[in-house]
């Protein structure tokens, strides 16, 4: 399969409790949603058009791969 690959980083923010989500290779992409399902949507919906705004070249590749790694952190108080 001929593609271009995004990779996008998100934390859990759990002071606001959203998502959020960056790219060092997209210039521009930083977003949040309550959801992983929500913010899939939402960098699915503004990956091509910061493609498009961006004037980034991708050469003839047929798809747009979204490489989506997400981190999450809790702390659980130790009964006893």
């Amino acid at each position: 399969m001929n593609t271009f690959i995004i990779k996008v980083s998100a934390f859990w923010d759990s002071e606001v409790d959203v998502w959020v989500a960056s790219s060092d290779n997209l210039p521009g992409l930083v977003t949040e949603a309550s959801t992983i399902e929500m913010l899939t949507a939402k960098l699915k919906a503004i990956i091509p058009e910061l493609i498009e705004l961006n004037r980034v070249e991708f050469g003839n590749k047929d798809y747009i791969d979204l490489y989506l790694t997400t981190h999450r952190h809790e702390s659980m108080k130790v009964a006893g």
